[in-house]
């Protein structure tokens, strides 16, 4: 038997009326593994991805929760499908909050370090806020989602 593996991968859509020109130039993984650690950082996880967000949230103030609101793409279930839709959010705060958590990535010496591992993880930031902010100027929404 031949197992397939897919890349980990963010997805971003829109309810824009055309399809996103801008698009990422490189692997998202990192983005899906940061908001992954951002997420388990309240339940104390000790991951370096994991610290970098708690210094956001709780040193820079940084409200990460447009970025937090993702799941996995795939669905088993009904219920799952319902999840999926309720996801949809305003584009223009998450254009936002990625594009200051590159720059706060990329402009404190200690959030590099953290996320020295995952050195695409501002550019990747970059490109989401704008495809975000490309939405928002189309008053679209936008819906995260991933596939492992």
């Amino acid at each position: 038997m031949t197992v397939e593996h897919t890349p980990t991968t963010l997805i971003v859509e829109t309810t824009a009326d055309e399809p996103c020109p801008i698009d990422f130039l490189g692997d998202t993984a990192d983005i899906v593994y940061f908001i992954s650690m951002a997420h388990t950082e309240r339940y104390g996880a000790d991951h370096p991805l994991a610290k970098a967000a708690a210094i956001l949230k709780r040193q820079l103030r940084v409200n990460m929760a447009p970025l937090l609101k993702f799941a996995d793409a795939r669905t088993e279930n009904a219920a799952e499908e319902r999840m999926l839709e309720g996801l949809w959010q305003d584009a223009g705060p998450l254009a936002e909050v990625a594009s200051i958590v590159a720059e706060a990535i990329e402009g404190t010496t200690e959030l590099r370090e953290l996320t020295g591992s995952f050195p695409e993880l501002p550019e990747r930031l970059k490109e989401l806020a704008r495809i975000a902010a490309w939405a928002a100027e189309r008053g679209a929404q936008v819906r995260l989602t991933y596939v492992i």
